[in-house]
């Protein structure tokens, strides 16, 4: 035994022996870093994504930003951004698609030059638009209703649901991983977060008058958003990042459950809480409670610990309680990738309230 220890010892001296004073510093550095990023407060924060982190329709609208990207003062980054003092630069854009993220989209530039060397956060959701998955949902739900009317009523062009080729899902992939590549080539000291799609329809047999489609539609959506989160959480695995699973989470929110996080498509639905087969308050106020709890437990301070959303700013009727997320992938470093993720223990810091969140279960 003491043999072998002295080996040991041996060995470990030269190792330290082998680093460079240049090396040493590096590593003094780095843990000076991450020191000081314990706090965000006054940080730059970049989100970057399609309209389930924009918000469109969800009241109130915010300004300044090109009005078809449809953001709400009320949509994740925002809240998340409030809850930590970060200074964020919003370029989430209903109908982007990874093309719009890594290049221009008409006059709107691409989403990705927001990313600086001083960008200490970004958020990402994206990818769903390349696979036609919540626009599949809108087709799906103009040929129900088509079919419900009487024979001889005119009816509207629907169009057709898209089903995806492995061609399609590849492309996704290899575009995600280009900007995931890109960010962390441009802010290699920020934080990157993976924020899955929530999960817009219950299980099969689980169809409600909210979510008026066919089950052959339904099957073709659970289909494009499985393999959906397996490409993100891939990306977030090869590039170190904290994926969010919301589809998890969301599993038991869905328009047909009690505590709905997506609004669906109701019959004669007005539009007022937000887009159809979008996010409602929420679902948004759960995504940045999931991503918030996340930064909280790597060690990311809240720049309000007690902060909750002003009760104007809460649909009414929406209650509010508190239940900690469901667990994501670990976040790992860079060089390394995430395990796979584990049951959630209790957390370790309380989450803010979520208005209807209830334990989730995986």
């Amino acid at each position: 035994m003491k043999r072998l220890s002295s080996m040991r010892a041996a060995r470990a001296a030269m190792l330290l022996g082998a680093l460079s004073a240049p090396a040493i510093a590096r590593a003094a550095e780095s843990e000076q870093v991450a020191a000081v990023e314990e706090s965000l407060a006054g940080q730059r924060y970049v989100a970057i994504g399609s309209s389930f982190a924009a918000g469109p329709m969800l009241p109130p609208a915010k300004s300044g930003a090109p009005a078809r990207c449809g953001q709400s003062m009320n949509n994740y980054p925002t809240l998340l951004a409030e809850r930590f003092g970060m200074i964020l630069t919003d370029r989430t854009c209903s109908g982007a698609t990874t093309n719009n993220v890594l290049g221009p989209w008409g006059d709107i530039p691409p989403q990705i030059e927001a990313v600086t060397p001083q960008t200490r956060l970004v958020t990402v959701t994206i990818g769903g638009n390349d696979l036609n998955y919540i626009g599949n949902l809108f087709t799906a739900t103009c040929l129900h209703r088509a079919r419900q009317l009487p024979a001889g009523n005119k009816r509207a062009a629907c169009g057709t649901v898209k089903v995806p080729t492995e061609v399609d899902y590849a492309r996704d992939e290899m575009q995600m991983m280009e900007i995931a590549r890109r960010i962390r080539t441009v802010a290699p000291r920020a934080r990157l977060v993976f924020v899955q799609y929530l999960t817009p329809l219950p299980q099969p047999g689980g169809l409600c008058p909210a979510t008026p489609v066919s089950e052959e539609h339904a099957a073709i959506t659970r289909r494009i958003g499985q393999r959906l989160s397996e490409i993100t959480g891939r990306v977030a695995q090869a590039y170190g990042a904290i994926v969010v699973e919301m589809n998890q989470s969301s599993a038991t929110h869905t328009p047909c459950d009690t505590v709905p996080w997506m609004i669906g498509s109701p019959e004669g639905y007005d539009g007022s809480q937000g887009l159809q087969w979008h996010l409602n308050f929420a679902g948004m106020q759960a995504t940045a409670n999931d991503i918030g709890w996340w930064l909280t437990r790597a060690g990311v301070k809240q720049a309000k610990p007690g902060f909750t959303v002003q009760p104007q700013s809460i649909p009414s009727g929406t209650p509010t309680v508190v239940v900690p997320p469901a667990v994501p992938a670990t976040p790992a470093s860079p060089s390394k990738a995430s395990p796979t993720a584990k049951p959630s223990p209790a957390p370790t810091a309380k989450p803010i309230a979520a208005p209807g969140t209830g334990r989730s279960r995986r």
